[in-house]
């Protein structure tokens, strides 16, 4: 992430920009200075969460009761010296970043590979040098903090910009996360991760003063750098020859540094020497060999320019600068509206305040400066009259979105910034999602990949967000982008997936009715929708019996029964007994726990299943939230190295009552969960047998007849009953002609 090289430069080449701090300290100086102002950080969290996991075990589906106490105690130990905490995760990824996401992927798959291999080998998890973080860690670290008071956003644009710009607020401390970008942009002091102690709270922090002083640039400089060096919108390779030419012209090239090094200090030498000699007179394109890259290079730098800051480097009058001050750079507000972007949350009143409570600091963030453009509440609370504006282009007066009405998406949109859904607003305003690699063994066909198994729940939800347009458009025949990893797919282009029509006992009600509508018959309403989303209608009665705590659990596994013939009762009895047992354990005694050996096939079903509450999240978001979320937290229902245990044991034919720890008070609840499972399976025509009396041509198949198939933009289904899991179908790489359809940014909507 950030600049290429730059991180290992500054460690060799630059130690001094690096200074020892003390958050403790710094919140003591600005409390004094700032009477009245919460000192606050501002926090990359996904910089953060490889950090914030420090659980030994992370291969069996992540250790979720750990982690929400590491969690705690992170946030009570910025807390205790009253510094406020800002968290802001990826909400999206940017057109210009896909293929950096996509490189990444791949690089992940060949590291779970590794890691499959090395458990099948070895019957052990790697060690911490292969560390894979768990399946839905992003997605659960922002309902656990939130769940913990905190203030978590989620961004709609590049995560790293969005935190620059708070960063630029008054009582901002300073930047946390491991990302070099953050040297890059003109904002508050960037604040390691990497090196941050807890139990003291001190850290390093990187001066971009510094850094400029050991270049000799100044600050306005850095984005130039960053782009000609390659970074996560400019590919490295685009001025590689350019580099190498500064190399060769460098008259001060040191020994004792890498190649690397040399280079960035060779192009430094370029910009501060040559290019600066006609900086203001030359447009960036008659300086350097910009090509047909032209207008990705003024992107580039114009993307780490925070609102309100302009670049030397754009020559005033340039009509592609004019261009880019639409697209990217206008961040000057109109007079009227007087926007401003929240910073943190009195506890008391529930209300946002600006970071600094002086009366005459007014600073605001303007977003956009198109007065056209309709403002959009970020928040639901009504006394909150924070507004923030997606910027646009002026000559596109509205945004393209899937959905026409304004205040369904106004709605999505606030939850979406505010962490409260997952996935609904990118449906509904891009068409398009992605979910990132999942520990899944490519070589192993007996489990099949998350991507295909949720993917009929997502088209049915699909169904539901995009509803019927206002044009009369039908929902049915849109399609929703997928960037799901899975073995074969090559990430070349997303899949193209059409809504699935779903049947809701007394028809499928409105957004406004499920998002807008208050009242105990409208949550019988939103229950109705979730249980059609997983196609289980028919099991109403039945599951509206189970304890409410778990009847999500209860829905999420009759769903991966009917889905996945290659589950059997073993799966069944070690997944709702290490559920049950884990209400009775505390966070000590999970971690003491011991595992024989490891399972490959239970770290793929452990990642399997947390995929499917990762989906639960997302089907109750875009059902109005007709189950308690704190429901199906895998922190209150599912513990990795637990399940891991319970597999074991019930692989080598414990007893239920052994399963159980002998704790005869869960067995009615036991026998309870299993018999609805096993009768909504029976409905399906899904028995639920002993893997142990499989033979080894028992490979599974896909969804079932009856229970709905996988459809997509072509119209193809899975296939039923008899159809081994890896044959083609939607998502495999070997299908037919005419199978599906696929995006092509070169020819459209191609076959």
């Amino acid at each position: 992430m950030g600049v290429r090289g730059l991180q290992g430069f500054v460690g060799s080449t630059c130690p001094h920009i690096c200074t020892v701090v003390n958050l403790r300290d710094l919140a003591e100086r600005h409390r004094s200075k700032h009477p009245g102002c919460s000192p606050t950080v501002v926090v990359d969290a996904m910089c953060c969460i490889r950090y914030w996991y420090t659980p030994e075990s992370w291969v069996c589906g992540g250790q979720w009761r750990e982690y929400f106490s590491a969690l705690r105690d992170f946030v009570n130990a910025f807390a205790e010296v009253g510094i406020r905490l800002v968290f802001v995760f990826d909400g999206m990824v940017e057109q210009d970043k896909r293929d950096e996401w996509v490189k990444r992927r791949h690089k992940n798959s060949r590291e779970i590979s590794r890691i499959f291999q090395y458990v099948k080998s070895h019957g052990e998890q790697p060690g911490r040098h292969m560390f894979f973080i768990p399946p839905g860690l992003a997605v659960f670290t922002q309902l656990a903090l939130k769940a913990l008071g905190q203030e978590a956003h989620c961004s709609l644009q590049e995560a790293d910009y969005e935190v620059a710009s708070l960063g630029l607020q008054d009582g901002c401390l300073g930047v946390l996360g491991e990302d070099t970008d953050y040297l890059i942009y003109n904002t508050c002091p960037y604040l390691s991760i990497r090196e941050l102690c807890l139990d003291t709270l001190d850290t390093v922090m990187l001066c971009r003063e510094k850094l400029c002083e050991s270049l000799c640039l100044s600050v306005t400089d850095l984005p130039l750098l960053a782009c000609l060096l390659g970074n996560d919108v400019i590919p490295q390779g685009m001025f590689e020859s350019f580099r190498y030419k500064c190399l060769s012209a460098y008259t001060s090239v040191k020994e004792n540094l890498d190649k690397r090094g040399n280079i960035i200090l060779a192009v430094a030498d370029h910009i501060a020497k040559v290019l600066r000699l006609h900086q203001g007179e030359k447009k960036l394109e008659e300086m350097l060999p910009l090509g047909p890259n032209k207008a990705l290079f003024y992107k580039g730098v114009a993307s780490y320019l925070l609102p309100g800051q302009k670049s030397p480097w754009f020559l005033k009058k340039s009509k592609a600068v004019t261009t880019l001050d639409k697209q990217i750079l206008s961040m000057s507000s109109d007079s009227e509206s007087k926007q401003e972007v929240p910073m943190c949350m009195d506890p008391e009143s529930k209300q946002e305040v600006s970071m600094c409570t002086d009366p005459e600091s007014k600073q605001k963030v303007p977003m956009c400066t198109d007065p056209d453009v309709k403002q959009v509440t970020v928040s639901s609370d009504p006394e909150i009259k924070q507004q923030v504006t997606p910027c646009s282009d002026p000559e596109i007066k509205h945004e393209v979105t899937m959905v026409s009405d304004p205040e369904i998406l106004e709605v999505a949109r606030a939850h979406h910034v505010w962490g409260e859904s997952y996935l609904v607003y990118n449906v509904m305003s891009r068409g398009e999602i992605e979910c990132s690699n999942t520990l899944e063994d490519e070589l192993d066909q007996a489990l099949p990949s998350q991507a295909f198994v949720y993917r009929p729940v997502r088209q049915r939800i699909y169904a539901l967000l995009l509803g019927d347009d206002e044009d009369g458009a039908h929902s049915l025949a849109r399609e929703v982008k997928e960037w799901f990893v899975y073995a074969g797919n090559p990430l070349k282009h997303p899949d193209l997936v059409r809504p699935l029509p779903m049947s809701v006992p007394g028809g499928t009600p409105s957004l406004k009715v499920l998002w807008l509508t208050q009242g105990p018959d409208v949550q019988a309403r939103r229950f109705d929708v979730l249980l059609a989303c997983f196609n289980l209608s028919s099991m109403r009665e039945d599951l509206q019996a189970v304890e409410g705590p778990l009847r999500a659990l209860c829905c999420l596994l009759i769903y991966l029964f009917v889905q996945v013939d290659t589950l059997g009762l073993e799966d069944l009895q070690a997944l709702i007994a290490q559920a049950l047992c884990l209400q009775g354990k505390s966070t000590a005694q999970l971690v003491d726990l011991q595992l024989d050996h490891i399972n490959p096939r239970a770290v793929q079903l452990g990642s399997l299943f947390v995929r499917g509450l990762t989906t639960l999240v997302f089907v109750n978001s875009a059902c109005g939230f007709p189950l308690d979320m704190s429901d199906f937290m895998p922190w209150n229902i599912f513990d990795g190295k637990l399940f891991h245990q319970k597999y074991l044991q019930s692989e080598k034919g414990y007893s239920v009552e052994a399963l159980l720890e002998q704790n005869r008070s869960l067995l009615m609840r036991f026998h309870s969960l299993k018999s609805v499972v096993v009768k909504a399976c029976l409905r399906e025509n899904r028995r639920i047998k002993s893997r142990q009396h499989w033979g080894s041509h028992h490979t599974g198949r896909w969804s079932r007849q009856g229970s709905g198939s996988q459809q997509t933009s072509s119209g193809y289904g899975r296939p039923g009953q008899g159809q081994p899991w890896r044959d083609p179908g939607p998502g495999s790489r070997q299908y037919e002609h005419d199978q599906w359809r696929r995006y092509s940014s070169s020819s459209g909507w191609s076959r």
